[in-house]
């Protein structure tokens, strides 16, 4: 016989993408940001109307110059963001799971001011989604709910 290797699939039934689904309920924005990474949480996990959990989020970002040129002018950025997580059971207080995710998106400061806003806006939209993606991963791979 062939032992089993002990994973369970996430989003099977039991899983636990399955036993989240909707019963999280994302902390309050207070940033653009914030704002974006609440979004982007709410369509992975659900947005829920009576949640089962609390996920509280604090979201921190800095901006690093890249690319600088001879006469000192930054021509390409990069922004790093980190959001430290703790996910709570609403019945009982409990921390069910906690950790961070970090990661970064760049983007480039050569065009007109127009252009120039327009890339770090997308850089900021894109970090937070793959903020997102990591939390939640970070949470269906981590996270053990009773049974």
């Amino acid at each position: 016989m062939i032992s089993a290797c002990g994973f369970e699939p996430v989003y099977g039934t039991g899983g636990t993408g399955s036993a989240l689904r909707g019963k999280v309920g994302v902390s309050a924005p207070d940033t653009v940001d914030t704002y974006l990474l609440v979004q982007n949480l709410e369509q992975r996990l659900g947005r829920s109307s009576n949640a089962e959990y609390d996920l509280n989020v604090t979201l921190e970002t800095e901006f690093q110059g890249q690319a600088i040129t001879a006469s000192n002018e930054t021509t390409r950025y990069s922004i790093v963001g980190q959001a430290d997580y703790t996910l709570l059971s609403v019945e009982t207080g409990e921390i069910v799971a906690s950790g961070n995710v970090r990661n970064f998106t760049g983007y480039s400061a050569t065009g007109s001011t127009v252009d120039t806003l327009a890339s770090e806006r997308d850089a900021r939209k894109r970090l937070m989604m793959i903020l997102a993606d990591q939390l939640t991963t970070q949470l269906y791979a981590t996270v053990e709910l009773p049974k």
